[in-house]
Parts: structure tokens; C-alpha cells; sequence
């Protein structure tokens, strides 16, 4: 029966039962994947090169990690190599990052011989990825095996908030990191909220200089630049967001009469709350923001928030409650908020980027343009999803994925039973229409977590959402995932990552050691 389920894996990627599939550490699990028994490839991880005819320095550098990766191994005598290199083939030069880029690959492993073949040098790094899961960090062995590979949704991404507790460079770099290791593409930056406001602007440098925690909790225009490389370089984009008009207490500090005034009614026990929308200076003070933003950021998109807006500080203000008066929309905070938030988008609009917004924006029934990017965070995701689809919308989704949430036990088990497309009649509901549905954000919101622990309460538990993002609808079993999930989390420790453990008991062969 094995025998019959390996051509039946290259021809089609899934078996009729999970029991089937080949059991190997791979995170994600590959669309296609077949395997002879009777083979396996054995490497010097010394001597072991790997080649390609491309000059790009992006895939040089692949090449270099993942080199580094295997000399991590401890290379013992007495094994007859029989595999020296893996040659890499990349059909196009274009090295543009967007949600369009091609991360397809496929990967041949045989007893003497490896190749790599990809449309661009990023599907390469997903192989480059997939080769290194395969290799034995016993014996140095490697399976023969055909795959096939490439991402079931578009946008997978990791959220960082950096406002509620500062994050520094190098853990930033790490969380990116680790997320190019399940093939993750976005790094969602929340960089500024209620808290502190430390991404430094050049246009309103006052901005971090009175809202940061201090002078040594900011990000510079470097340090941004230094996170977009790191990121690029590991085939990930940086979406940043600029949360209004909630959220934005530390703006406050460097703008007078930005935010409602609203004493004893204010945000986290201030007497101040959301942006005043009726001051119509606020709205080029938020123009040119964006502005900057966006040209700092070379990605497609820029996120704009709008949850979670509070109505209690705009009902204790005077001012706003003459102006809603003499505006006709007495009482009506949600038609306050709809005004701000068409404002915003016509900006925006002008500014030739795209943007995504929290699910709030949608359910206030804004003219929002098609390509607008639904982030849908709350328990009514499902209905969110089918309606702004069936109105054209895309969607992406992170309600059941809260990393921050954490429960005692094997918490990353809930986080794989989540499927954004399962809202779908896939008998019914257009194809078209499900492909709207982009992917989702893994979320690890900034309460509780610092430079201290957000390493490691992020993965390996993240690696489950990683992989439904990736791997085929079918690969849904926790317990099919659950040796995976924590060889996974080995091969983050071996590599120098604080992972935690994923199962109740266990071992890593290579623990890992805090170095100074």
C-alpha cells in the first residue's frame, strides 16, 4: 500500500489517508512529495557546496546561511559521502518581492546527485529550506525525494506590535528569522499605539522625541531600513501600520489639539481619546505621515487600523457634539467615525499604495475601494469573510491566530484546526470568490512580551498557523503535525533559537545553551 501511495503522493501530493504520507520533518508539509525507501543521499556538511549560475547576491546569501546551518552539524568519520553539492536553477532574474512573487520550487534528492528548480531566487530559498529540514542531523543522511512545492495562500504573515513594549533590532531580526523558517512572507509591523510612539518620522520628529518611552526605545530611519533588508533578504515584507483614529494616545504628545480632549473619559486613564475628527488640521498631519511611511516602505501596502475606536471621549466633548449637531448626525458616533475614516481613505487613495484595514472599517459600510484588504480579527470572521468576498473584497485573517493568548498545554493545536477559507461551501461558493480570501497574520500583541520572552512564546507555536497557510487543505491532523511540529522546534533550538518546547515531555539531541 506504501508503495502505491508514493506515486500517488508525486501525482496529486496527498494519499487518501494521513497515515500514508510519508512521516519526515518537514514544517510546513510539502504540497507533492515522493520518497524511495530503498535510497537515501549521505553528506560531509563540511565539504558539502552548493551551486548556481545566478549572480544574485540574494541567493548568495541563502546560500551562506543555509551552509552555516550544516556545518552546525558535528561531522564524525566513518560514513561514505555519496552527495557533494545541490545544483540551483532559477528560471527568472527579477527580484521583486511583492504578493505576486512566485515562491514555487521543486526539490530532487537522489543517492548521488540534488537539484533546486524555481520561477524566482525565493521560491529557491523555500527549497533551500526544505533541503535543510531533510537532513539528518544523526548520520548526515538525506531521503531521496521528489517534491513539489508551493504556498496555498499568498499572504502569510507574523504581527509584531512594538508600542505596549519595545522590541530591539536584532530580536526583530530574529523573529524574521524564524518565520522565513515555515516559509512565512509578511512581517505585519505595529509600530505605534496608544503606549509609545517610537518610529522617529522625519517629517514630525517631536512625534518619538515626546511619545517614546525614552530615547533609547526608538527606531530610527536606519533601524527601519536595517528590519526592511533583514526581511528582503529572507524573503519577507514589512507592512507597516498606522493606527487611527483609536489607539493613538502617544501621538498626542507632540500635537496639540490632535487628539478629543475628554476629561476622566480618556484612553488608559488619560483625559484624551481618539483623534478629533472635527479638526480638520489633523487630516495633513496624518497625509503626511502616511507620506512617509509609505516611501520608507517598499512594500504594496500599508495597514491603516481603525479598530476599536471608543465612542466615550467624542461623547464627552462639546465641540464635537456642536459639530455632529450642525452636521445632522446627532448621536450618531458611528457616522463620526465613518467621516473620519472616508477622509482617510481619500488620502490614501492619492498616495498610489494599497491598503488594509481592520474588520471594523467594513462593517461600517465605508466606500472603500475593491482592492481594499479586510483584516478580520473578531468572532464573527466567518460572516466577514463571506460577505466582503461576495462583494468583492479580499480578506485575510487572524481571529483564531493570538499568539499573546497563551493556556497551559499544547495551545498550538487550536491555532492548527483554523482554516480562513472554511467559511466556504467549496461545492457552491466560486472559485473566484475563495480566492479572495488571501491568507491570515499570526498575531503576538505586545501586553505581556519584550526582548525577554517573545522569542520563544512565539515558536515554535506560530509553525502550526505557518503551515495551514502553506501546506494543502488537507493537512489539518494535530497529530500528523505533533512529532513535526516539535522536530521543528529542535531545529530552531540547534540553530540557535530559544524555541519552546510544543509537547508536555521531550528532548532536543542539541539543547539550547544561552551565550553570552
Amino acid at each position: 500500500m506504501y508503495s502505491q501511495c508514493i506515486t500517488f503522493l508525486v501525482l496529486i501530493g496527498l494519499c487518501a489517508t494521513l497515515q500514508q504520507l510519508p512521516q519526515l520533518p518537514l514544517v510546513p508539509y510539502p504540497q507533492s512529495i515522493g520518497v524511495r525507501e530503498d535510497c537515501e543521499a549521505l553528506i560531509d556538511p563540511r565539504l558539502f557546496t552548493f551551486k548556481s549560475t545566478s549572480h544574485s547576491i540574494v541567493l548568495r546569501e541563502a546560500i551562506a546561511r543555509y551552509s552555516r546551518y550544516l556545518r552546525l552539524h558535528d561531522y564524525h568519520q566513518g560514513y561514505d559521502v555519496t552527495l557533494k553539492s545541490l545544483q540551483i536553477n532559477i528560471a527568472s532574474a527579477n527580484e521583486v518581492l511583492d504578493l505576486e512573487t512566485s515562491e514555487n520550487y521543486t526539490l530532487s534528492v537522489q543517492a548521488n546527485s540534488a537539484s533546486i528548480r524555481a520561477d524566482t531566487v525565493f521560491g529557491a530559498m523555500r527549497g533551500l529550506e526544505t533541503f535543510s529540514q531533510l537532513v539528518s542531523t544523526y548520520n548526515y543522511s538525506i531521503p531521496c525525494v521528489e517534491i513539489e512545492d508551493y504556498p496555498r495562500y499568498k499572504f502569510r504573515g507574523f504581527m509584531v506590535d512594538t508600542s505596549r513594549h519595545y522590541l530591539s533590532i536584532p530580536v526583530l531580526k530574529h523573529l524574521i528569522t524564524a518565520a522565513s523558517w515555515t516559509k512565512l512572507n509578511i512581517l505585519h509591523w505595529h509600530m505605534v499605539d496608544d503606549p509609545s510612539f517610537p518610529y522617529c518620522s522625519t517629517t514630525y520628529p517631536e512625534l518619538c522625541q515626546k511619545g517614546a518611552y525614552s530615547p533609547d526605545h526608538v527606531y530610527s530611519q536606519e533601524d527601519v531600513l536595517e528590519v526592511i533588508l533583514h526581511a528582503y533578504r529572507h524573503g519577507v515584507i514589512v507592512i507597516p501600520e498606522l493606527d487611527t483614529p483609536g489607539h493613538t494616545l502617544s501621538w498626542g504628545h507632540a500635537l496639540p489639539g490632535f487628539l478629543t480632549h475628554c476629561p476622566h473619559h480618556g484612553n488608559i486613564g488619560s483625559d484624551y481619546g481618539p483623534i478629533d475628527p472635527t479638526n480638520e488640521a489633523v487630516y495633513p498631519v496624518v497625509r503626511n505621515l502616511i507620506k512617509e511611511v509609505t516611501s520608507l516602505f517598499p512594500s504594496d501596502f500599508i495597514h491603516l487600523g481603525g479598530d476599536e475606536v471608543h465612542y466615550g471621549c467624542w461623547k464627552n466633548n462639546e465641540n464635537i457634539t456642536a459639530w455632529m449637531a450642525s452636521h445632522n448626525i446627532s448621536g450618531d458616533y458611528e457616522s463620526l467615525e465613518r467621516y473620519y475614516e472616508t477622509k482617510l481613505l481619500n488620502i490614501v487613495s492619492t498616495l498610489n499604495t494599497n491598503y488594509i484595514v481592520w474588520e471594523e472599517v467594513y462593517r461600517h459600510k465605508l466606500d472603500i475601494k475593491p482592492e481594499t484588504i479586510i483584516h478580520a480579527w473578531l468572532p464573527k470572521w466567518k460572516e466577514v469573510f463571506l460577505n466582503a468576498t461576495s462583494e468583492g473584497h479580499r480578506c485575510i485573517l487572524s481571529a483564531c491566530w493570538y499568539l499573546n493568548r497563551i493556556s497551559y498545554g499544547e495551545d498550538w493545536r487550536k491555532f492548527y484546526q483554523c482554516d480562513p477559507r472554511s467559511p466556504f461551501d467549496p461545492t457552491t461558493t466560486p472559485w473566484e470568490q475563495q480566492q479572495l480570501v488571501l491568507g491570515g497574520t499570526v498575531c503576538m500583541w505586545g501586553e505581556y512580551v519584550d526582548n525577554t520572552n517573545v522569542l520563544h512564546r512565539s515558536w515554535p507555536r506560530a509553525s502550526a498557523p505557518a503551515e495551514r497557510l502553506w501546506s494543502a487543505a488537507e493537512i489539518k491532523d494535530p497529530n500528523f503535525m505533533e512529532p513535526r511540529i516539535e522536530a521543528h522546534r529542535c531545529r530552531m533550538t540547534f540553530r540557535g533559537y530559544p524555541a519552546e518546547p510544543s509537547t508536555k515531555r521531550g528532548f532536543c539531541q542539541k539543547e539550547f545553551v544561552w551565550r553570552n
